[in-house]
C-alpha cells in the first residue's frame, strides 16, 4: 500500500510539472536574460576588447571572401559559368569534398561540447535537483554546444559561398535560400554527435577514454588511406586532367545522395543556377525541395535527440558519477619521471606544476584525441608528400619545393594555434576555481604561469619539430633550410604559448567550466586571430628572403641587381626579425599576464 502511495504522488508530480511548451519559454526566457547580461558586461566593461575582436573578425573574414572570389573566378575561367559541362561537376566536388569535412568536424565538436555541458557542469547538477524534464536539460545543453560548435562553420562557409554567389552572378532567391541551407546542415550533425554522446557515456562509461581513442585511430586510418589511393598515381601526371579525373572517381563516396552536406551541395548548386527557356525547369524550385529535405531531417534527428536524453540522460549521469574510484598510487608514474629528469634545470616547484598539467592532458581524452587525429593526419600528409616531387621533373622544381616548404611550415603553425587556443588559454581559467589550493602551497603566483608556459611551449616543440623536419626530409630540401625551419618552429612555439597563457591571464573567465566555451569566447577569439597574424608575419619574413637566396645560390645566378651578399644580408634581418617579433608576442602578453595574476582574487 505504501509502495503504491508513492507511485501515486510520483505520478501526480509528473502532471503538476509545466507542459513542454511553458517549459521551453522559461529556459527561453534564461537564456536571453543571460546573453543580454552578458553583452551588457563585454560593452560596459570591455569595449575596447569587444571592439577589437569584433574588427580582427571582420577582417578574418573579409580575406577569406577575397581568397575565395578570387579561386571560384579562377575555376569558372576554366570551366565556364553554371550550365556549362564540367561546371557542376567541378564544383560539386569541392562542396561535396569541403562540406563532408565539415560535417565530420561538427560531429566531433558537438559531441566533445556537448559532454563537458552535461556531464562536467555545475549549473547542470543543479538542474538536475528541479522538476525539469531531462530532454529539456539535453536540449539546454545542446543549443550551447551548437552555437559554440558551429560558429567556424558559419566563419569559413558564408564568405565562400557569397564569393561564389557574385562570381557566378547567381539570382537572388540563392541568397535567400543560403540563411536556411546552412542551419539545417549544421543542425544534422550536430544532433547525430549530441546522439552519439548520450548513447557512449550510457553504455561504456568506464571505457569511454579507450573508445575515443579507437575513434580517432579509426579517423587516422581512413584518412591515411584516401591520401594514400589520391596520392598513388603511376600512369597520370600529378594536376593532369587523368589525375583530376581519378581523384573525382575516389572521392566518389562523399556524392552519396543520403548524406546532408551532398543535400547541402544540390541545393547551392540548383539556386545558383539560371533559369532556362524550358518551362519545366524550376531551379528555385529544385533547391527548394533540397532546403525541405534538410529542415525535415533536421526536425527528424531533433525529435531523437530529446528521445534518446530524456531516456538515457540521468541514468548515465548517474552511472558516470558513481563509478567506483581507482586506488591511488602514491608513487609517480614512469612517464612523469622521465619528465622530471628532463626538467632537472628548472625549479622544483615549477618541475612539479609541469608534471600536474602533463599529468591532466593525459587524463583528458577529449585533449589527446584532437591531438592524435589533427597531428597524425598531417603526419600523414608530410609522409606521402614526396610522391608530389616525384611527378615534377621541370626546371621550377627546386621553387616549387621552397614554396610548399615553407607552406607546410605556416600549417604547422596553424594547427598550432588552434591547440594552444583550445587547450592553454583556458588553463588559467580553469586554474582559478582550484586556487584556493594553489594559495596554500608555498610558491609564487608567477610560478604558476610559467610552469604553464613552459608546459605548453616544451610541449607542443617536439611534435611540431618532427612533423616540420619529416616535411623537409620528403621534399629533400637543403641541411641550411632544415635549420631555418626548426629555428621558426621554435619561435612559433615560445610565441604562441606566450602569447595564449599571457592573454589567459589577463583576460580570464572563472564563471565558465567548459574549456570549449571558454576558447570560443572573445578572448579565445582574439587569441586566435592574433595567433594567425604572428604565424604570417614570421613566415613571411622568412620565407621570401631564404626562397631567393637559396635559389640564387643552387642555381648558381649571380644577378648585378641583387647580389648574393645583399640576399645574405636579407636573411639575417628576417631571421632577427622573427626573433624581435616572437619576444614581443612573448614578452608583452607573459607581462601583462603577470601582473593581472598577482592582483587576482578568488
Amino acid at each position: 500500500m505504501e509502495s503504491d502511495l508513492s507511485t501515486s504522488d510520483y505520478l501526480d508530480q509528473i502532471e503538476r510539472l509545466p507542459t513542454h511548451e511553458r517549459e521551453g519559454q522559461l529556459f527561453w526566457k534564461l537564456r536571453i536574460r543571460e546573453t543580454r547580461s552578458q553583452l551588457r558586461h563585454l560593452f560596459a566593461n570591455s569595449r575596447l576588447r569587444t571592439s577589437l575582436v569584433i574588427s580582427l573578425s571582420i577582417v578574418f573574414w573579409i580575406g577569406l571572401f577575397v581568397l575565395f572570389y578570387l579561386g571560384f573566378d579562377f575555376v569558372v575561367g576554366q570551366v565556364g559559368l553554371p550550365g556549362a559541362t564540367y561546371h557542376a561537376q567541378t564544383v560539386q566536388f569541392v562542396f561535396t569534398l569541403f562540406f563532408m569535412s565539415l560535417q565530420i568536424m561538427l560531429i566531433f565538436s558537438s559531441g566533445i561540447i556537448l559532454y563537458g555541458g552535461l556531464y562536467a557542469s555545475n549549473e547542470t547538477n543543479h538542474l538536475l535537483t528541479l522538476p525539469i524534464r531531462d530532454s529539456r536539460i539535453v536540449l539546454y545543453r545542446f543549443q550551447e554546444s551548437l552555437f559554440f560548435s558551429s560558429w567556424g562553420f558559419f566563419l569559413l562557409a558564408s564568405p565562400m559561398l557569397i564569393a561564389y554567389g557574385i562570381v557566378v552572378s547567381a539570382p537572388w532567391y540563392y541568397y535567400a535560400y543560403l540563411p536556411g541551407l546552412m542551419i539545417s546542415f549544421a543542425y544534422i550533425p550536430c544532433t547525430i554527435g549530441a546522439i552519439i554522446c548520450l548513447i557512449l557515456i550510457s553504455r561504456v562509461p568506464h571505457l569511454r577514454r579507450i573508445v575515443v581513442g579507437i575513434i580517432a585511430l579509426l579517423i587516422v586510418v581512413v584518412a591515411y588511406t584516401s591520401i594514400w589511393r589520391t596520392l598513388d598515381i603511376k600512369d597520370a601526371d600529378l594536376l593532369g586532367a587523368a589525375w583530376f579525373k581519378q581523384t573525382f572517381r575516389r572521392f566518389e563516396f562523399t556524392r552519396e545522395e543520403w548524406l546532408p552536406s551532398t543535400w547541402l551541395s544540390n541545393g547551392l548548386l540548383e539556386a545558383a543556377r539560371e533559369e532556362t527557356f524550358d518551362p519545366g525547369d524550376l531551379p528555385w524550385f529544385e533547391s527548394g525541395k533540397y532546403l525541405i529535405v534538410l529542415l525535415s531531417n533536421a526536425m527528424f534527428f531533433h525529435v531523437i535527440l530529446l528521445w534518446v536524453g530524456g531516456l538515457l540522460y540521468r541514468s548515465s549521469y548517474y552511472g558516470l558519477n558513481s563509478r567506483q574510484a581507482r586506488q591511488t598510487h602514491l608513487r609517480m608514474a614512469w612517464i612523469d619521471r622521465i619528465t622530471e629528469k628532463l626538467l632537472w634545470l628548472l625549479p622544483r616547484e615549477t618541475q612539479l606544476l609541469i608534471i600536474k598539467d602533463f599529468r591532466m592532458f593525459r587524463r583528458d581524452p577529449v585533449q589527446w584525441s584532437q591531438f592524435l587525429i589533427f597531428f597524425g593526419l598531417l603526419m600523414l600528409y608530410f609522409a606521402n608528400i614526396d610522391r608530389f616531387r616525384q611527378h615534377r621533373q621541370d626546371i621550377n622544381v627546386l621553387a616549387w619545393v621552397n614554396i610548399v616548404s615553407f607552406l607546410n611550415l605556416a600549417v604547422v603553425g596553424l594547427i598550432l594555434s588552434t591547440f594552444t587556443t583550445r587547450f592553454i588559454y583556458p588553463l588559467i581559467s580553469l586554474e582559478g576555481r582550484r586556487f584556493w589550493i594553489l594559495g596554500r602551497l608555498p610558491i609564487e603566483r608567477d610560478a604558476i604561469l610559467w610552469g604553464k608556459f613552459l608546459f605548453a611551449a616544451s610541449g607542443s616543440w617536439l611534435p611540431c619539430a618532427i612533423l616540420v623536419v619529416s616535411s623537409d626530409i620528403m621534399l629533400r630540401v637543403s641541411i641550411q633550410v632544415i635549420v631555418i625551419h626548426q629555428f621558426i618552429c621554435l619561435m612559433l612555439c615560445i610565441g604562441l604559448s606566450g602569447m595564449a597563457v599571457g592573454l589567459g591571464a589577463i583576460m580570464p573567465d572563472f564563471r565558465e567550466q567548459s574549456p570549449s566555451k571558454i576558447a570560443a569566447g572573445f578572448g579565445g577569439t582574439l587569441n586566435l586571430v592574433l595567433s594567425a597574424i604572428f604565424i604570417l608575419l614570421t613566415v613571411l619574413l622568412t620565407a621570401l628572403p631564404c626562397h631567393f637566396y637559396f635559389m640564387a645560390n643552387e642555381s648558381k645566378l649571380q644577378t648585378q641587381m641583387i647580389p648574393a651578399g645583399n640576399l645574405l644580408l636579407w636573411l639575417s634581418l628576417g631571421l632577427i626579425g622573427v626573433v624581435l617579433l616572437t619576444a614581443l608576442v612573448t614578452i608583452v602578453p607573459l607581462m601583462g599576464g603577470f601582473r593581472a595574476f598577482r592582483k587576482l582574487e578568488v
